[in-house]
């Protein structure tokens, strides 16, 4: 078989999902969040890769990354020339990926309650219920932080003892994440954009971006709310709206001489988010810094740990 009629074999005899599954250890379907059209795959905290076109490409969330099965072989292991590439792939021809049975329909969302309505449909956060309880107490996020949250409408009181945290965009609910001590997750049918905290109206000059609406309530409390900022988070990966919504935010800050600034983990997942913040600020004309907690933490560690006082 010639050299360039077996990649043609291998784009469209190898799924790529089957070689995520098996060519090296750790990921795992999100069944809940895919899709059959896109397959969203997980390993440890915040690497995420999605299979999309039936299996013949893929794209990584966190990153820039993406394209076919070729691409994803060097994807996970750089170290592989264009000859142990080819070899390897030889083992995946017709080879499925097991995630059939672990894909679930997902039914439609009632027109009448997406997240922006089921929003208006929770209390606010207030001294003493359930979410005020988890965010002071296994949060660490002092009552000033959590007034000015529930002030703003930032935060919510979610079903059992849960936090809920909004994304807006133009003054509108667009989706909402769901955080306990036990679980973490979002509602479904709505479409992420940004978690925003902080009135600085006028005086704007300067962003904070965090990974998690927690980790953005923690820089804030570290730095005492300083009146030149909004800290916002992404809610991990940055799909379509959260990537408009950093775009016409980081258009006031340019006319403003503003600084963005990456807030995101101090792991390899976060300095990747770290390095897309920064080509959005390029790209912006926005200047930018680098705001990294110690290594392998995030601002809630360092504000639970007392580091940030």
């Amino acid at each position: 078989m010639a050299e360039d009629a077996e990649l043609d074999v291998f784009r469209q005899a190898v799924n790529c999902a089957a070689v995520l599954e098996r060519m090296v250890g750790g990921w795992k379907l999100d069944a809940r969040e895919s899709t059959r059209s896109a397959l969203k795959y997980r390993r440890g905290a915040g690497e995420i890769i999605i299979v999309n076109h039936d299996g013949r490409g893929w794209w990584d969330a966190t990153g820039s990354a993406k394209g076919d099965v070729f691409n994803l072989v060097q994807h996970l292991d750089p170290s592989l020339n264009f000859g142990q590439v080819r070899r390897l792939l030889r083992g995946f021809v017709g080879i499925a990926p097991i995630y059939a049975e672990a894909i679930r329909e997902h039914k439609p969302v009632r027109a009448d309650r997406t997240p922006a309505l089921r929003w208006t449909e929770r209390k606010r956060l207030t001294t003493g219920d359930p979410a005020w309880s988890y965010l002071a107490t296994c949060r660490g996020l002092p009552a000033s932080i959590l007034t000015q949250a529930s002030r703003q409408d930032a935060v919510r009181v979610g079903a059992y003892g849960s936090a809920w945290f909004a994304h807006r965009w133009q003054g509108s609910v667009t989706q909402v994440e769901i955080r306990s001590p036990n679980f973490k997750g979002s509602l479904r049918g709505g479409r992420k954009t940004l978690f925003q905290f902080g009135e600085a109206a006028d005086g704007f000059a300067r962003l904070v971006v965090s990974e998690g609406s927690i980790d953005a309530l923690s820089v804030a409390a570290i730095e005492r709310v300083r009146g030149d900022t909004i800290y916002v988070a992404t809610g991990g990966g940055m799909g379509p709206g959260t990537l408009a919504a950093l775009r016409e935010t980081l258009a006031l800050l340019h006319t403003a001489n503003g600084v963005l600034v990456s807030a995101a983990d101090a792991n390899a997942a976060g300095d990747r988010y770290a390095m897309r913040h920064a080509g959005l600020a390029g790209a912006a004309g926005v200047a930018f810094e680098r705001l990294r907690p110690p290594e392998g933490s995030d601002w809630n560690d360092v504000l639970v740990n007392g580091r940030g006082a």
